[in-house]
């Protein structure tokens, strides 16, 4: 493997650029019009524009990335996260044009990407699901049958979602009634899907989710947890590993559940099982993301696994380096987003000229980002600038460092959400650990300025 095209934008670009250099493997960027001056086009060895800014005349065009890549005589494809990256037709299309894609086989992104074949599947592996319904739910009067076998509240779902559209939570067949045509008509219009299915709904769990990597001969571990329960309206603002929630009981339990799903989908590559962990220790399955995740680094640092390096490893035919007694988490390390958005506005987007910028450093201190001073953010886009990530021995080191590089952070020009992250981080709940995915939901005091 001599040359990969990397098929993204922005700070996952970028970090991919970086292990290739580290591997010796040669860079393309491809980038709209609007991302002509973004960082990963002026590191990548070469750089290659695919189009206008919507992401559906460049980032998701196809044929515009596959003829960039025949061009430039790659071998091969990372499609880093969001876009294409779990579009099962891309990397089918990939591997027919003769290109290696860097991440699951077309067919284990069909399966787990489908909320509800991915539920079978782990139903059938023996993984705990959460109690829902058999598949899609076609109509009102089969989901009024599916809310007395399960019971109240539930949540509706879109079959290909995510990121919390297509979501309703319903607590009564009132509520059921008028919240199901709207779920389905925002499946179809986010997806272009519209089926959606049904779960019991927990009122205050815990999102904990493993990192699993598998190899192509058959070898499958997981690198311990991560908690991704401080949200807001089902977007993770803060990440870490290990869980508080956690103890070493559940994480053997959890870890090897999600092991034994992966191997039943005969999975390759970097994934990510993410659960729900209730109250009373219980915990289920609740999906599959197949590929990088944006809050890969708390892994890293706590496992000293570069997890990019080891996906194009393993895209090489190569297998796994280490065995799952291999895999030791040392210390606690903490990430927060840093989005170009304003808190004081209800989050509006904030995007425009970064006048200047100020990097936090020090022991223990990552910063993962693709602005710099000068740079304009597009308006395009999903409005993540940066990652802050933080290592410490322990998780009150990692509070304590985290508050103090976020106060150091500067981003001169948008509004961004550093501000509420410090004051999160802060928070005496979250130092006590026992908060779930309701934090914001039950403080809404730190979302005031």
């Amino acid at each position: 493997m001599k040359k990969i095209l990397i098929a993204n934008r922005g700070e996952i670009a970028l970090r991919v650029i970086r292990a290739c250099k580290e591997l010796g493997i040669r860079t393309v960027a491809v980038h709209s019009t609007a991302d002509a001056d973004s960082l990963h086009v002026k590191l990548a060895d070469e750089d290659v524009c695919i189009g206008p800014p919507p992401g559906k005349k460049s980032y998701l065009d196809m044929r515009q990335i596959l003829s960039a890549a025949t061009v430039v005589g790659a071998d091969a494809i990372h499609p880093g996260y969001g876009f294409l990256s779990e579009n099962p037709r891309f990397a089918e299309l990939v591997g027919k044009c003769g290109f290696k894609f860097i991440g699951p086989s077309a067919q284990a992104i069909s399966r787990m990407g489908d909320k509800s074949q991915a539920k079978d599947a782990m139903r059938a592996a023996g993984v705990p699901t959460i109690p829902g319904s058999d598949g899609p739910v076609a109509s009102i009067d089969e989901a009024r049958q599916w809310a007395k076998t399960v019971g109240f509240p539930m949540i509706i779902k879109a079959v290909s979602g995510g990121g919390g559209r297509g979501m309703r939570v319903v607590r009564d067949v009132k509520e059921l009634e008028s919240q199901f045509p709207v779920a389905t008509a925002e499946a179809l219009s986010c997806f272009g899907d519209g089926r959606v299915y049904m779960e019991r709904y927990f009122e205050r769990p815990r999102h904990v989710e493993i990192q699993l990597m598998a190899d192509s001969q058959g070898n499958v571990v997981h690198l311990g947890e991560r908690d991704c329960s401080v949200q807001r309206r089902h977007q993770k603002l803060v990440e870490e590993s290990p869980s508080p929630a956690v103890d070493d009981k559940i994480r053997q339990a959890m870890g090897k559940a999600a092991v034994k799903g992966a191997k039943s989908v005969g999975y390759e590559n970097a994934g990510t099982m993410e659960f729900l962990l209730d109250e009373d220790g219980s915990f289920y399955f609740m999906e599959m993301n197949t590929r990088i995740q944006v809050e890969h680094p708390v892994t890293e640092q706590v496992t000293g696994i570069d997890l990019i390096r080891t996906q194009i490893m393993v895209a090489r035919g190569e297998e796994l380096p280490w065995k799952q007694s291999d895999i030791k988490v040392k210390g606690h390390a903490i990430e927060c987003r840093i989005n170009a958005e304003d808190p004081s506005q209800g989050f509006r987007p904030c995007p425009g000229l970064v006048k200047g910028l100020h990097v936090p450093g020090g022991f223990g201190v990552r910063w993962d980002s693709h602005i710099y001073a000068g740079y304009t953010i597009p308006p395009h886009y999903d409005s993540m600038v940066g990652k802050l990530i933080v290592y410490a021995p322990d998780r009150d080191q990692a509070i304590d460092r985290m508050v103090r590089v976020l106060d150091e952070l500067v981003v001169d020009g948008p509004a961004t959400t550093a501000r509420l992250q410090r004051r999160i981080l802060d928070s005496k709940i979250f130092r006590s650990g026992a908060f779930t995915t309701k934090f914001l939901e039950e403080n809404p005091q730190l979302l005031e300025v």
